[in-house]
């Protein structure tokens, strides 16, 4: 859940220790790189304080900023009179930043006034905001009577946010939580049809199940900063450590709620996100681990076994780290990695586990972005379905980021509101439909709230229409990724070497039959009238040359 892609684009900040204390120094792009705020002694103070952030105005008049040591006579140079200003806009919906003279957003379309905020995903994105909305069901089916969903959220969580005031909005910010409610007010889905939560903070004695207490020591700490930084990416403001107990207790609460049988199953609407959070760190714009404390909590409300399903676009780094060496709990993520290459660069197919806990670690690392729904589902009826019931769980976890969606300005994948339908109705099949959803990251804000809608809808008992096919075909490269996975985890999970096998089979009579299918293509077909006439040699001759190449396969 980091900004690859865009960290060049905008500017962030670090921790330096100044006469024993921590204080945040604004710092380029480049001195994150090297480490050295000093790294250009040569340049002279003048140039130095030139603001980091300047306008095109500013470009324009770098040049006497920076050279005044230019003999060249500029005396009969006369400025333009009227000035021409650029006023540059960031969308609301992807935070891209856009030239003033455009009305919607030149990457996702978005309208600069649109009513994302105020009427989530059902707001239309080519239109200004006009405050009236019409709703209508995109899905078939009702909820049923019995059906109890609980949703965790408070308001006090949207104070998190970046102090500084930065020309590229940060992607993980307060938006995304208030875009997904009031996707949920519009739909009348929360507040109405789902049951609330109140919220609490976390206790300390309760973080240190999964963190060390240096980690939580660190994170109240920054509650006595304006702000600071645990990374380039990962801020802090002086709200965020109580923003981060709210979304760790929320997620705490539901988990005992939903094992103990009071809920049927619930969503958490929190932030900070937390899977990225190590044992011993913050990082990728997480603070606490949310999904490793409610792992916990359950377990100690009397779950023996937990599955985290981690969605996200991003590797679960943190949550995989908590629970690497632990049979109890089985972490199964989906995630970009492209050999590494895409943050945080974990979660290679062979990382199952260590000492002892091997096997209860399954990563599908995806090569390449742009893997959709056909990719995803292909992985759950191949990989994460067979291994989730035999590992038979008594409460499941969907560490839900909504970045692998269609239009995710970080992510780059293709995953549809109907994908994340379906993969949260394919889980809801386990352990009688003990599950929680909790939020992780998801940057696009019609994206995330559309997703989320979606899958809430799912939990309260609604039979979505989706138009996706029960057998799924995958992408050439999210083919050979699950086979990657397979042929690992098979050692693990035996159940794994029959559907390994029989789909290798399947696949192979279908690789046999699209060559017959080329093969006829390329064939020409000899003309039927050939046999009576002149050329009843020519027509025997070419009909049994072309049912020999076909006999041969």
């Amino acid at each position: 859940m980091v900004l690859e892609t865009l960290e060049s684009s905008y500017e962030g900040s670090k921790r330096r220790h100044v006469n024993g204390g921590d204080v945040a120094v604004p710092c380029s792009g480049d001195e994150f790189s090297n480490g050295d705020i000093n790294a250009a002694p040569e340049v002279p103070a003048k140039r130095a304080r030139v603001s980091r952030e300047m306008t095109f105005e500013d470009i324009y008049g770098a040049d006497t900023l920076l050279n005044d040591d230019d003999e060249e006579d500029d005396s009969d140079w006369e400025p333009v009179q009227t000035p021409v200003e650029f006023v540059n806009w960031c969308c609301v919906n992807c935070t891209m930043a856009n030239p003033g003279d455009m009305v919607h957003c030149f990457i996702c379309g978005e309208h600069k006034e649109s009513g994302i905020l105020r009427h989530g995903c059902f707001a239309s994105p080519f239109f200004k905001d006009t405050g009236l909305i019409e709703v209508e069901e995109d899905y078939g089916g009702s909820s049923s009577a019995t059906s109890s969903t609980a949703v965790g959220f408070d308001e006090r969580m949207l104070l998190h946010s970046e102090f500084e005031v930065k020309a590229h909005p940060h992607p993980e910010r307060p938006d995304r939580l208030r875009a997904i409610a009031a996707s949920l007010a519009t739909a009348g889905v929360f507040p109405g049809r789902c049951l609330p939560i109140n919220a609490r903070e976390i206790t300390k004695q309760e973080l240190q199940m999964v963190h060390t207490s240096e980690h939580v020591d660190a994170v109240d700490t920054t509650s006595q900063l304006l702000y600071s930084y645990f990374t380039s990416d990962t801020y802090a403001n002086e709200y965020s450590a109580r923003a981060a107990r709210l979304a760790a207790g929320l997620c705490a609460d539901l988990a005992t709620e939903i094992f103990s049988g009071r809920v049927k199953n619930g969503f958490a609407l929190v932030r900070p996100p937390g899977h990225h959070a190590g044992i011993r760190h913050a990082m990728g714009f997480c603070l606490h681990n949310n999904a490793a404390v409610a792992a916990l909590v359950a377990q100690a409300a009397g779950a023996k076994k937990v599955l985290i399903v981690d969605w996200d676009v991003h590797h679960g780094n943190g949550t995989q780290e908590i629970f690497e060496q632990n049979k109890s709990v089985l972490y199964i993520s989906l995630h970009r990695h492209e050999g590494g290459n895409f943050y945080p660069g974990t979660g290679a197919a062979d990382e199952v586990g260590t000492n002892g806990g091997e096997g209860y670690c399954v990563n599908v690392p995806w090569s390449c972005g742009g893997v959709g729904d056909n990719d995803y589902i292909f992985a759950f009826q191949h990989v994460v379905l067979p291994i989730a019931s035999a590992f038979s769980p008594d409460f499941v976890i969907i560490s839900a980021g909504f970045d692998a969606a269609r239009g995710d300005p970080l992510g780059c994948c293709d995953v549809t509101p109907a994908g994340y339908s379906r993969m949260t109705q394919m889980l809801g099949d386990l352990c009688g439909g003990k599950m929680l959803v909790i939020l992780e990251g998801g940057y696009n804000l019609r994206s995330i709230s559309s997703s989320a809608t979606a899958v809430i809808k799912v939990l309260l008992g609604e039979i979505p229409e989706i138009n996706l096919p029960i057998a799924t075909t995958p992408s050439k490269a999210g083919l050979q990724t699950v086979f990657d996975v397979m042929n690992i985890q098979m050692k693990f999970w035996p159940s794994l070497a029959i559907s390994y096998s029989k789909l290798l089979s399947e696949l192979e009579a279908r690789l046999i039959e699209n060559k017959k299918n080329q093969i006829k293509r390329k064939l020409v077909r000899v003309p039927t009238w050939w046999k009576w006439g002149r050329k009843k040699l020519l027509y025997k001759f070419l009909s049994a040359r072309m049912n020999s190449r076909l006999k041969r396969f």
